[in-house]
């Protein structure tokens, strides 16, 4: 038979002798030294002016169990503040070695490319002045802008790769024409005629198309990749500097600083309720896991590219190669192309003879015959860094950071000095006293925190400021696919085209030094129409110049069709069965507009 205890039918002595034990077992806990916990929080650097000697009630407390206590009101308070100071220290050690990946492997690859850059450039003028002497010296601003601009896009600048490249060559045709026919006074305005209808005239054969494939897809994948992992470490940085809120800083002390309270310093929080506290804490960086592995996923896919099909040393090696090839087609075939710019252009004055010897024989005799290089003369690499190497280096640093959001708490929890081992269950700290930690782990994401014990959060209301993350990383994401297929988004509306049916899918195939191009293909010296609702980019004063000459009179390639009635659909360049017919029609028509 059970007995059950019943004040009522105690004896007055048995009552007396229950108060007694009871009066003792609060003056013993009343009298419990605090000298642990003072030594801990003097440690710490805090003054241990407010921290009591002996355990007190803790009927104070406002985040502790509000039993006896070796915490005043103020240490709570300092402690609740050390907490959001240790919390955030914790975040930013465990998220160090992702920004550090990040900002090392930015650095190599933009020193890398921009050192790629600069050794082309400098291979080239030493070719060229090898081959060339004073003719390139003379001309050798068309090359240093063309690097330039292409320096300029790869940091950053608003240029359209299509524009530079097509003006490279409008300009190159104008000199070399120029060069190749020097018995001839060439104006600006017959110059203009000349370049303006280079893509009829194909005076450099495919050359330019190929230049513009290897170009462009490598400087638009290089330049993507460095920005995105510039925007990998700002995103990073932005989310771990977060506004802690009072309910995480709560939670927190709960798990932290109680035990140091209850004077028990040395027990650490459970491990599942260390995973509930930091779930709720990072609920907002949670959300960023979905986007963020899309991310890293593109950022791998363009490091392939680089790789392989838009490898940025073949393309930076191929520029004065191809340049050369470019020049030797042109000269190859300038009897043709004089007499097709002669007759869709018309006649050129002679230049006035000054001296018995043909002008044109003292620059032929200066002149140094184009040819192609051997491949010990094409440029070489980045001194002692080899793209390969990097772009597997970046590979295996970026695949380890997919789910690096979601598996944040868990990464700060398996520290043993923030929470106790997974095997220590029984003797952790579960918020409440030594124990085992019952409720169930939360799931990852804000969403998830509905139901969570340790951090109440309002799941209704979503981070403004992680939403605009998320963003940034969705069009920095847009971006890195875009350059996957050689196309650049801030000139998708110019180029757009061009680069798509310019092979840039996803075949993965490995493009020798003739990279082909596929579908339709606008040829890169045939500039492309300015589209009023793209980027904005500076007029140059020669073109301001010309077209200012354009709408007072017009060229005189322009009245001559004008006076022969020729229509908009009428071929520039005809054959040469309807040439005399041509010729008496331009001198009349030359006649009557100089008359």
């Amino acid at each position: 038979m059970v007995h059950r205890f019943a004040p009522s039918r105690c004896s007055p002595v048995a009552m007396c002798v229950l108060t007694v034990l009871a009066w003792n077992w609060s003056s013993a806990m009343a009298g419990r030294s605090c000298s642990d916990t003072r030594q801990v929080y003097g440690e710490k650097g805090f003054s241990l002016g407010t921290a009591p000697l002996t355990q007190i009630s803790g009927e104070h407390l406002k985040l502790c169990p509000q039993d006896y206590t070796c915490c005043s009101s103020l240490m709570e308070e300092t402690l609740g503040q050390q907490s959001e100071t240790d919390f955030l220290s914790a975040v930013e050690d465990s998220s160090q070695f992702i920004v550090t990946s990040l900002i090392q492997r930015h650095r190599k690859f933009d020193d890398f490319f921009r050192e790629l850059t600069d050794v082309a450039e400098k291979s080239m003028n030493q070719m060229f002045t090898t081959t060339y002497g004073r003719l390139y010296h003379q001309n050798s601003h068309i090359f240093q802008n063309l690097f330039a601009e292409l320096r300029r896009y790869y940091s950053g600048g608003t240029v359209s790769l299509g524009e530079v490249l097509a003006d490279f060559w409008s300009r190159l045709l104008e000199r070399v024409f120029t060069l190749i026919n020097p018995q001839y006074q060439l104006s600006e305005d017959y110059l203009e005629c000349v370049s303006k209808h280079g893509e009829q005239l194909q005076p450099f054969g495919d050359v330019p198309r190929k230049l513009h494939i290897q170009v462009s897809r490598a400087f638009i994948a290089a330049r993507a990749l460095v920005q995105g992992l510039a925007t990998g470490r700002d995103i990073v940085n932005k989310a771990i500097k977060m506004n802690v809120g009072s309910e995480c800083v709560r939670a927190l002390m709960r798990q932290w600083y109680c035990p140091l309270c209850r004077a028990i310093p040395t027990v650490k929080p459970c491990h599942s309720l260390c995973l509930n506290v930091m779930k709720g804490c990072l609920a907002n960086q949670a959300d960023l896991d979905v986007e963020w592995n899309s991310f890293i996923d593109a950022m791998v896919a363009v490091a392939d590219k680089l790789g392989g099909p838009f490898n940025m040393e073949l393309a930076a090696d191929s520029i004065a190669v191809k340049v050369s090839e470019g020049i030797m087609n042109l000269q190859d075939n300038s009897v043709t192309i004089s007499t097709k710019v002669f007759q869709g252009c018309g006649n050129p004055r002679p230049k006035p003879s000054r001296t018995k010897r043909s002008p044109s024989k003292e620059p032929q005799a200066n002149r140094k015959p184009f040819r192609n290089y051997s491949p010990e003369e094409k440029p070489t690499t980045a001194a002692g860094t080899n793209l390969d190497r990097l772009v597997s280096d970046l590979k295996e640093r970026l695949r380890p950071m997919k789910g690096f959001w979601v598996s944040l708490p868990h990464t700060i929890c398996n520290d043993d000095k923030i929470a106790a081992d997974v095997t220590n269950e029984d003797r952790c700290w579960n918020g409440q006293a030594r124990g085992r930690y019952l409720p169930e782990v939360m799931g990852d994401g804000l969403v998830s925190q509905i139901n969570n014990p340790e951090v109440e959060l309002d799941i209704a209301r979503p981070d403004v400021r992680t939403r605009q993350l998320i963003m940034e990383l969705r069009v920095a994401t847009n971006r890195l696919r875009h350059a996957q297929a050689g196309q650049d988004t801030d000139f998708m509306d110019i180029e757009g085209e061009d680069s798509s049916g310019s092979g840039g899918g996803d075949s993965g195939e490995r493009f020798s030094d003739d990279w082909p191009g596929y579908g339709p293909y606008s040829p890169p010296y045939s500039k492309p129409a300015r589209n009023p609702s793209g980027p904005s980019r500076p007029s140059r004063p020669r073109d301001r110049d010309r077209e200012r000459d354009r709408e007072r009179s017009g060229t005189k390639w322009s009245r001559a069709n004008q006076g022969r009635g020729t229509s908009a659909a009428t071929p520039l360049f005809l054959s040469a069965s309807h040439a005399p017919l041509v010729w008496v029609t331009l001198v009349l028509s030359l006649a009557t507009m100089w008359r």
